[in-house]
């Protein structure tokens, strides 16, 4: 196409007919900025397409569908007598807290559903609007939207720019559909005193995925909500005036107790069954913090008289040149068949047994295992053995062990601040930002590094961990609702120095436009050195200043 043919007209113009079947697109990348389909396009500047199939993509049309909702029971109820509180990821979609006149009932979420169709058979636009910032402030305290008013206030802007339907306004903080009409593959069901909101997940096309039942995950999320309630801390506006009153000393103390606390609990539980269950696994996401909150656990296992040994997985890998393969040819680590999982479970049994073993060694360096030349292990009766890896909840992986001799920890890191009512701060966006200052800081790795090898990770927790969540016997919520105040300061000069023509240039400036609502806590003295954070900050009493575990960490 000339440039002739692009000057004047929109992106969406342009992208008419290029989806494939059962896909489309939501948006574009030009000049390593995301914009909404209905700019006018830049004849400069060849626009790279982003697909609802892409993970960009589920979050545009996931915020333009909660747009959708917003907007539907406003003109149901009225702006300030129902809201739809965010709170998080769940089941392909938004789990969110629904306030309206009467309660949350099967026919009030029925006729938001209805609602919401009505206005997507209408084909409305959906735009863009700027406003001085003091009227949106105002506008946002007449619909009593507290948070979001704070936060507009806070903010040294004097005009913001807010998404638009019709007369409805509201700020989701990220590019938008621009029209209703294509915002149709969604599902409104009550869940557990709220609702459900789903719409196409990633690599999925325009389908939605069954839902399934999460119960577990769903006491998380209630015990994060008690969490937040107990530090006073429900949004970003109460975190930011905390740091600006200089309250952060109280807010981290308490924070790191109810980690300390809920970790006593689990230790608790292991030590009331330890004649049955001895062999604990625990597994969870990248940068969900499970190696801080395996060492504390082996603390809290000591004060209830036990003597816990671990055994690490990363000497049970194949020889590398076995390792199975990815589709682009390389080495698979993350593959259980990365393992050698019979002789893992050849040494558990006989470990349980009462017999001694020889532990095998892996070299990093000429990828081989040399069984056998790792040390002597033998346990007693009622000593537990603690095994940390990302298929720690795979049944595969243990298969020789019977399931109630097993003990299962999943560790999340489910963020329990929002920054408004309509905006939560993604749990993948509060991980990406711990494991890039944990990169920078232990492994010199910059972030456009970080940000190429993001993408592939979390394929590995999509096909690894996440579908064996709800098979844990426990689950420890590592998020600490004052950390990304403090990981704020090392993040954005990494962020800021990825470029507009260099892979995650989008990803990054999206993290920092929500990181700048963040104030910032530079004094660390009281964050303590078993912390969760400091195995990503540096000082952890459990990591050497190189960032490795050091020997004997824990016991």
């Amino acid at each position: 196409m000339g440039k002739q043919d692009i000057a004047g007209r929109t992106l969406r113009e342009l992208s008419a007919g290029q989806a494939p079947e059962n896909d489309m697109i939501v948006a574009a990348r030009i000049g390593g900025e995301i914009q909404g389909l209905g700019e006018t396009a830049d004849e400069r500047e060849t626009p790279e397409w982003v697909y609802l199939s892409q993970p960009m993509g589920e979050r545009i049309y996931r915020r333009s569908v909660l747009f959708l909702a917003i907007v539907a029971m406003r003109e149901l109820y009225g702006a300030a007598d129902a809201e739809l509180i965010v709170r998080a990821s769940l089941n392909g979609g938004l789990y969110c807290d629904l306030e309206v006149p009467g309660g949350v009932t099967g026919a009030a979420v029925s006729a938001i559903e209805v609602q919401m169709r009505a206005i997507v058979a209408e084909d409305r636009a959906i735009g863009y609007r700027v406003m001085p910032k003091d009227e949106a402030v105002r506008a946002f305290k007449e619909a009593r939207q507290i948070p979001k008013a704070n936060l507009l206030y806070g903010l040294p802007e004097e005009t913001v720019m807010l998404s638009t339907c019709g007369e409805h306004i509201d700020d989701l903080y990220g590019v938008m559909l621009d029209r209703t009409g294509v915002l149709g593959c969604f599902d409104l069901m009550p869940v557990g005193g709220g609702v459900l909101l789903r719409t196409p997940r990633s690599g999925m096309g325009l389908t939605l995925s069954p839902p399934m039942a999460q119960p577990k995950f769903a006491q998380t999320l209630w015990e994060s909500k008690q969490w937040a309630k107990i530090l006073h801390c429900e949004y970003l506006p109460d975190l930011n005036r905390s740091i600006r009153i200089g309250k952060t000393g109280d807010l981290i103390r308490v924070s790191e107790a109810l980690h300390e606390k809920k970790i006593a609990e689990i230790a608790d539980r292991i030590a009331a069954g330890i004649k049955k269950a001895r062999l604990v696994m625990i597994a969870g996401p990248s940068s969900s913090g499970k190696t801080s909150f395996a060492q504390r656990l082996k603390v809290q296992l000591r004060v209830n008289g036990l003597d816990p040994v671990s055994i690490s997985l990363d000497d049970y890998f194949v020889n590398r040149v076995e390792t199975p393969l990815t589709p682009e040819g390389a080495y698979d680590y993350e593959s259980l068949h990365a393992l050698n999982v019979d002789l893992f479970n050849e040494h558990l049994v006989a470990l349980m047994q009462g017999k001694e073993v020889s532990l095998p060694r892996y070299d990093f360096i000429t990828g081989e295992r040399n069984d056998g030349a790792g040390p002597r292990l033998s346990i007693a009766p009622e000593q537990p053995i603690i095994v940390e890896g990302i298929h720690g909840l795979n049944e595969e992986l243990t298969h020789a062990v019977p399931r109630d001799e097993k003990f299962k920890i999943y560790v999340s890191a489910l963020t329990q601040l929002n920054i408004d009512m309509h905006n939560r701060i993604p749990t993948t966006d509060a991980r990406f930002v711990r494991r890039l200052v944990r990169d920078y800081q232990f492994r010199a790795s910059s972030a456009l590094k970080t940000l190429r090898q993001w993408p592939d990770v979390r394929k590995g927790e999509e096909q690894n961990i996440f579908p064996y969540q709800e098979d844990a016997d426990a689950v420890f919520n590592s998020a600490l609702i004052y950390e990304l105040a403090v990981l704020k300061k090392y993040a954005v000069p990494l962020l800021s120095a990825v470029k507009p023509d260099e892979d995650g240039y989008a990803t990054a400036q999206s993290i920092l436009r929500f990181l700048r609502f963040f104030g910032s806590i530079d004094d660390e003295s009281d964050i303590p050195n078993n912390s969760i954070l400091r195995e990503f900050i540096g000082k952890s009493c459990f990591f050497t200043s190189n960032g490795d575990l050091k020997e004997g960490a824990g016991l």
